[in-house]
């Protein structure tokens, strides 16, 4: 099968073409797995995370990508929650051991033994995937495969971190970063929580005017200050400096939620100038989200069928996954980016 692999840790500056199109052998499934021939994988941040070093594969070479949509092309012998032809997501959580307490309490996103799907295995940047059958995701009739594979990390991380921000409707909410997760967060909100009013903070000109297109209240700089105090914040960036910028921004009792698998360590001096009675005074919280639940995932695409939520989408063949992820990195983004799998 065709794939684009990873076989080095790079820097993109370096080298911007860090992955490269290969023939592997088709994965066989195990009696309790499903293989999917893929049609569409989600590219996510969290792959330059992988690829320059933050959170490296566990081997390498390494088939990235953690968005994964396809038909089932084959059922292990101990599998009746799937049916051969169905229509199937894989998310960030391939597995996790299903006995710690972390588990037994609904948290496997914090399980010790939390496995990765293109990070600890192959993932979806090819043209079939082996996945446990318990961590396969039915997809809403009405959400093409395109449109659904974001969803299963920019939408279901969104909906976590919505979820963990505590908002009420009513409140109001700011948006640190506009990039995929961001995007599809805005429009489950407006459906959501109607009288909750969004505040969007992004350096990039054209992702503010896409806020206010999508029914952003407001939207400015990074540095700028909303014209109220905000209730709660989700910050989407893959640095620091909007961090401390959105501490400015909280109201007392504010949340700030940071919603990135790793920070990159190229404004690191901006945790310098985190001023405690500035930044943190008067009971606000920072949280961060680690990872996604299976429940994240199936509950945000219940939901997207319902609405429905239809992302906003840039389409690439696989081969030209290097082009997406460096238009990623260097900030030129309009809603999701996906690869198409073409045969």
């Amino acid at each position: 099968m065709k794939a684009m692999m990873l076989n080095q840790i790079v820097n993109l500056v370096d080298n911007p073409n860090p992955l490269f199109l290969t023939d592997i052998p088709i994965p066989s499934p195990s009696a309790d797995e499903v293989l999917i021939r893929i049609t569409a994988c989600g590219v996510c941040h969290t792959e330059l995370d992988e690829i320059e070093g933050r959170t490296p594969p566990s081997k390498l070479p390494m088939v990235l990508g953690h968005q994964v949509v396809g038909q089932a092309a084959e059922v292990g012998e101990g599998v009746d929650s799937v049916k051969l032809d169905q229509r199937v997501g894989v998310a960030w959580i391939f597995s996790a051991c299903g006995a710690c307490q972390f588990c037994q309490r609904g948290d496997e996103n914090l399980c010790t033994h939390f496995k990765a799907t293109g990070r600890d295995v192959h993932g979806g940047y090819a043209e079939y995937i082996a996945v446990p059958a318990d961590y396969v995701h039915s997809i809403p009739d009405n959400i093409t495969s395109q449109q659904a594979a974001p969803m299963l990390c920019a939408g279901a991380i969104g909906y976590r971190s919505l979820k963990l921000a505590g908002i009420e409707d009513g409140q109001n909410l700011g948006l640190t970063g506009f990039g995929a997760s961001a995007h599809l967060v805005i429009k489950l909100v407006r459906c959501e929580y109607p009288d909750t009013e969004i505040f969007v903070f992004a350096r990039n000109p054209h992702e503010r005017e896409f806020a206010v297109e999508l029914g952003a209240a407001w939207a400015g700089n990074t540095t700028e200050r909303a014209p109220v105090k905000l209730d709660s914040i989700i910050d989407t960036t893959p640095v620091w400096k909007p961090v401390v910028e959105a501490l400015e921004n909280l109201s007392p009792g504010g949340r700030l939620v940071i919603n990135a698998i790793r920070k990159e360590d190229i404004d690191k001096e901006y945790l310098l100038q985190l001023d405690y009675p500035r930044h943190l005074w008067m009971e606000k919280e920072i949280k961060s989200v680690a990872n996604v639940t299976r429940t994240d995932v199936r509950e945000f695409l219940d939901l997207a069928g319902k609405i429905p939520i239809e992302p906003t989408i840039q389409e690439y063949p696989l081969a030209d996954a290097n082009q997406a992820l460096n238009e990623l990195k260097w900030g030129d983004i309009r809603g999701a980016k996906v690869l198409r799998i073409d045969r």
